[in-house]
């Protein structure tokens, strides 16, 4: 397949740069789909403010998938439904003492559990 210079624009300057022919050739062969949408200096800064946002309070931040505001990955623990038996994961060790449910069997019994608060506290 043969490749030739783009001209395109950064979102976030809206300067033209050039998303020359040896650049595509190397995101194909890296299997990425979309071309660049910031220009050099505008990826290497947005690289910059990232890096230095971790070194500032020293941690590295896991995106959705993480607990205590980003800090730590979030770790997960088997367990069995106590009102269907199903295997699930849940995000905190489950002792015996209190029933452990899967997502629907939890949100199946969430509601009743919101009009019986609501009743009691009346």
């Amino acid at each position: 397949m043969a490749f030739a210079d783009k001209q395109l624009t950064c979102r976030d300057c809206g300067t033209i740069f050039v998303f020359t022919a040896g650049e595509q050739e190397f995101y194909a062969n890296k299997g990425l789909m979309n071309q660049p949408s910031r220009c050099p200096a505008c990826r290497s800064a947005r690289k910059q403010s990232a890096s230095s946002l971790e070194a500032q309070d020293g941690y590295v931040r896991y995106g959705n998938f993480a607990s205590f505001g980003g800090k730590t990955p979030r770790q997960m623990h088997p367990a069995a439904c106590a009102e269907c038996g199903q295997m699930t994961e849940v995000p905190f060790v489950p002792r015996g003492e209190r029933p452990v449910y899967c997502s629907t069997c939890y949100s199946k019994l969430k509601p009743s559990n919101e009009r019986e608060r609501q009743e009691t506290a009346r």
